[in-house]
């Protein structure tokens, strides 16, 4: 690094509050860390007008561009700043940062002159797309930095990456943001330089690259334990059909997403299972962490409100739901950063760049499977606050989420061309039609017509936890001392004292598991030879009687199908229905019906 560019790193960070970065390096909070030093000292070493750095979520990329925003203010190289975010909430974090070192932005800027109190403006993508000529004009009339939050949005839409450049080609350096550089799609990325592989493909190139298996080394970020839970699902055609499958078994794309979906669904076993046991991991992680907050990322502001009921019947407190990207959500997200309360339940926007750094369990019961939600979505639960602190996320047995986990570590770049040929043989046609599927709002017109259909039973079955790469464990019922084994980890562990405890416990749950008669095992834990031969015609009709029966006891009682096939399993004991014995299916209809009869 040459001596004017040292000098000017300590010039700038010399002005800086003591208590920024809030999460510094260990026992350097007054400095930066080595990553946001190193992408610093490319910046001032190069003076470029577009600089794209790609950091992992948590990274503490706002830290980076505010320290650089300052930096360049102080030098007189800009005037002004103009920070362009994804979603309303973001505008104000931004405000909110920024003012902790002394720039002042203004997150309500509409139109018109700025107040002279200010130093920059903070607006939305939308916004820019809406008035673009307003954002050009500023840029014309003072020297202005703009700061382009998670880059990648500006690709969202043609609409919206044209009006990024009309609005912003004028700016004197342009500073480009993002966790996850790639996207689903081919839309070119502004200020975003492309360089042309051997095969042919142009890709997008970062200036500084800082990746999430860097951040783990580093201690930076929280490592990820993946929780997966399978079960058995079964569901109604628009045709009339009924449909049982058991997640993360091969099927047909159409299949995996309707069980996915039959998963997700409030009403069935699996996700009041799943729930309970995320639950039972903040406790915990929240002996150690007091805390410690957990997020459930849903599909739809209706699956959002019944999830949130869940919560209230499994923890006794209120979930704080946040249901849309406007004032009002932004204050309860607020809230609920500055609180200790448990649990959080939102539809896509807490998805992204959202700061919440006690958050340390997530429940992802969403049906989007694309890479890039994905990534963004596990960065909500990484962001480090102390040495120790792992973050655990619960997902279902879904083949693309699996191996997304799996890939966690891997550094993405955005293509901009598909490679030539057959559209049979395009990798990326599946990815593109998920993230149009992603992308629709779930009451958009003709959005059930393409997938119709009815869930009509779920269960959950804990299947394995992902953790660095390997997989640990194998399949126990929800509630079982194998599934709270690895649920009770606990919440303070540095990574190689996190896998050697996944060893140990998986060696334990499967010689516990050989030690167990035939009489007293799980039939998930029976190998195939010595499961009893039962006609699947009889336990079918079973299980209809059992779910007619709930059905009817749930509209009489008003509690969910989920809720009352969890106390049968509790007061009558055994698996869940899908793996239930006909004796014990028997049992179950008996019971219901004492219920019902009491009710009269």
């Amino acid at each position: 690094m040459s001596t004017t560019a040292s000098s000017a790193s300590s010039a700038h960070s010399s002005h800086l509050s003591p208590a920024f970065p809030g999460r510094a390096p260990w026992g350097t909070a007054s400095k930066l860390r080595a990553w946001q030093q190193g992408a610093m000292d490319e910046y001032l070493r190069t003076q470029p007008q577009d600089f794209l750095a790609v950091a992992t979520p948590g990274a503490g990329k706002t830290t980076f561009a505010l320290t650089l925003a300052s930096w360049l203010l102080h030098h007189h190289v800009v005037q002004q700043v103009t920070v362009v975010a994804p979603t309303e909430h973001l505008k104000t974090q931004w405000a909110e940062a920024a003012a902790r070192i002394g720039i002042r932005i203004d997150p309500e800027y509409s139109a018109g002159p700025v107040g002279r109190a200010y130093q920059g403006v903070a607006v939305t993508y939308a916004g820019v797309g809406v008035r673009p000529m307003l954002h050009r004009n500023r840029c014309e009339q003072r020297k202005t930095l703009v700061i382009l939050d998670e880059i990648h949005h500006a690709g969202d839409s043609r609409s919206w990456g044209e009006a990024c450049l009309e609005a912003f080609e004028p700016a004197t350096r342009r500073l480009a943001l993002t966790g996850t550089p790639f996207r689903s799609d081919t839309n070119p990325i502004p200020f975003v330089g492309y360089a042309e592989g051997r095969d042919g493909v142009r890709r997008s190139v970062a200036d500084y690259t800082y990746g999430y298996g860097n951040a783990l080394a580093d201690g930076v970020v929280r490592p990820v334990i993946f929780l997966s839970y399978s079960g058995n699902m079964r569901w109604r055609t628009k045709a009339g059909d009924e449909v049982a499958a058991r997640l993360g078994e091969p099927m047909t794309k159409d299949a995996v997403s309707q069980a996915w979906r039959t998963a997700l669904d409030p009403r069935g076993e699996w996700m009041p299972a799943v729930l309970r046991a995320a639950d039972r991991r903040l406790n915990e992680v929240r002996r150690s962490i007091h805390d410690a907050g957990g997020l459930v990322i849903a599909s739809d502001q209706d699956s959002a409100r019944a999830y949130a009921k869940l919560l209230r019947e499994i923890t006794g407190e209120k979930a704080t739901l946040v249901l849309s990207d406007d004032a009002g959500a932004s204050g309860r997200i607020e809230e609920f950063r500055l609180s200790e309360d448990r649990w959080l339940v939102a539809v896509r926007m807490v998805s992204e760049g959202v700061d919440v750094p006690r958050l340390a369990v997530g429940v992802y019961a969403t049906t989007i499977s694309t890479p890039l939600f994905f990534a963004q979505a596990v960065g909500r639960f990484v962001r480090s606050r102390r040495r120790g602190e792992t973050a655990s996320v619960f997902l279902p047995t879904i083949p693309s989420l699996l191996g997304f986990a799996h890939e966690l570590e891997l550094e993405r770049d955005h293509v901009l061309d598909k490679p030539k040929g057959k559209e049979e043989e395009d990798p990326y046609a599946e990815e593109a039609a998920l993230l149009a599927e992603a992308e629709r709002e779930r009451d958009e017109p003709g959005a059930e017509e393409q997938l119709p259909f009815e869930a009509l039973e779920s269960d959950a079955v804990f299947d394995r936890v992902m953790y660095d790469g390997a997989e640990f464990g194998m399949q126990a019922h929800p509630g079982s001392e194998e599934e709270q084994d690895y649920l009770g980890i606990p919440g303070l562990l540095e990574p190689d004292q996190v896998q050697m405890l996944l060893q140990k416990r998986q060696a334990r749950q499967i010689a516990h598991s050989r030690k167990k008669p035939d009489a007293e095992a799980d039939l998930v834990e029976l190998p195939a030879d010595r499961r009893p031969v039962v006609s699947h015609k009889e336990l079918m009709e079973l299980r209809r009687e059992l779910n007619s029966l709930v059905g009817a006891y749930s509209h009489q009682s008003g509690k969910p199908h989920g809720v009352i096939h969890t106390e049968l399993r509790r007061v009558c004991g055994g698996p869940p229905t899908a793996e239930a014995t006909p004796g014990q299916l028997e049992q179950r209809k008996l019971k219901v019906r004492e219920w019902a009869t009491r009710m009269r």
